[in-house]
C-alpha cells in the first residue's frame, strides 16, 4: 500500500515556457506547467530576471529533482501537487485542501 507521505514523485522532463512557466513531466506520466515567476524577488531566484538564466533548467539525473546552474533546486513533491491540482480541478473541492490521510 502507497503511503502518500513517503512517495517522492521523479520529475523525467522539463522544459522553461514563456513567462516563467516551467513545463514537467513525471514518472507517472502527469504532465503540466507551472508558474515560477512569483519566486523572482527571492534570493538566488533573482538570477531568472535574466530570463535566459530561467532557460537553463534541467532535471538532475541522480535525484530526477529540477535543477538550475546556481544550486536551485525545487521539490519535485511540491511541483508534482501544483501540476495535479491544476490538471485535476476535482482536488479544489473543500477548499483547496489535501484529503484527509486514510489509515
Amino acid at each position: 500500500m502507497k503511503d502518500g507521505w513517503n512517495e517522492m514523485h521523479k520529475v523525467t522532463a522539463c522544459k522553461a515556457e514563456d513567462d516563467y512557466k516551467l513545463w514537467l513531466r513525471f514518472e507517472d506520466g502527469l504532465e503540466g506547467s507551472v508558474f515560477l515567476g512569483n519566486l523572482l524577488e527571492i534570493g538566488a531566484f533573482q538570477l531568472w530576471r535574466d530570463v535566459r538564466e530561467f532557460e537553463k533548467v534541467s532535471v538532475d539525473p541522480q535525484t530526477a529533482t529540477v535543477t538550475w546552474e546556481g544550486g536551485i533546486r525545487l521539490d519535485p513533491d511540491i511541483l508534482y501537487h501544483d501540476v495535479a491540482s491544476r490538471t485535476n480541478p476535482l482536488q479544489h473541492v473543500g477548499g483547496g485542501n489535501p484529503p484527509p490521510a486514510v489509515g
